[in-house]
């Protein structure tokens, strides 16, 4: 499957280049993000591959669009997690990270461990934490992965969905195909897999979950036997 990209690699190293330039105009001398592009791009091209939607994909061409809001949050991440995981640069990454701020209102520190196959959809508002996600999480807008008092993340199984303004905090840990309702404030408490979650807590319901998550958000959407992109 061809991987196509909305500009060539030079292009979209000078356009990073310029973003930082502008947003955070510091006047401090950082490395260019080409270094890592290439491997930022290849992380892209995996987690982009999982997800069969529109934009994402036309026919058989696997899609990049940096005029993409939900694929350029992130392609920052990426990029910034790749340079500070490969080479510790921590000056790039903490601007990469600001920078996604900027544009998509997105907190995701650059040193929090993504799965391989995640979907960011309008994440306006979303702060993602520490936690240990598993792979195939899609999250929307203004939702919190976060920790308690204690200092302890949430655990997350392969599987989840949560959907808007919802909040996953502390001593938490969630099966495998779990969904969190809109709304849903989720706070030390386990979720059974298969489990659709609403409420908030302590007055939160689980709810049998009779869909899977990756059939719902990642795999192919099949209408009449046939599948195709949504």
């Amino acid at each position: 499957m061809m991987f196509h990209l909305s500009l060539p690699r030079d292009q979209l190293t000078a356009y990073l280049r310029a973003l930082l330039q502008h947003h955070i105009p510091d006047g401090c001398a950082i490395p260019s993000p080409e270094r890592w592009l290439d491997r930022a791009l290849d992380r892209a091209e995996h987690c982009f591959g999982s997800i069969h939607r529109k934009y994402f994909r036309e026919g058989d061409t696997l899609r990049f669009d940096h005029l993409n809001g939900d694929q350029m949050a992130a392609f920052l991440y990426l990029l910034a997690n790749t340079a500070w995981k490969e080479d510790g640069e921590e000056a790039l990454a903490t601007r990469l990270f600001y920078l996604n701020k900027i544009l998509h209102g997105l907190d995701l520190y650059f040193s929090v461990q993504m799965p391989e196959a995640f979907r960011l959809v309008h994440p306006v508002g979303t702060v993602l934490g520490r936690a240990d996600y598993g792979n195939y999480l899609m999250v929307y807008q203004n939702c919190s992965v976060g920790a308690d008092e204690a200092g302890i993340y949430p655990r997350f199984g392969e599987g989840t969905i949560l959907f808007s303004r919802s909040s996953v905090l502390g001593d938490c840990t969630l099966g495998d195909n779990v969904v969190i309702g809109a709304n849903t404030f989720v706070l030390n408490t386990d979720v059974p897999a298969d489990s659709v979650v609403v409420g908030q807590y302590p007055d939160l319901r689980m709810l049998p979950n009779e869909r899977s998550v990756r059939e719902r958000a990642f795999d192919p959407v099949q209408l009449h036997g046939v599948g195709a992109s949504a």
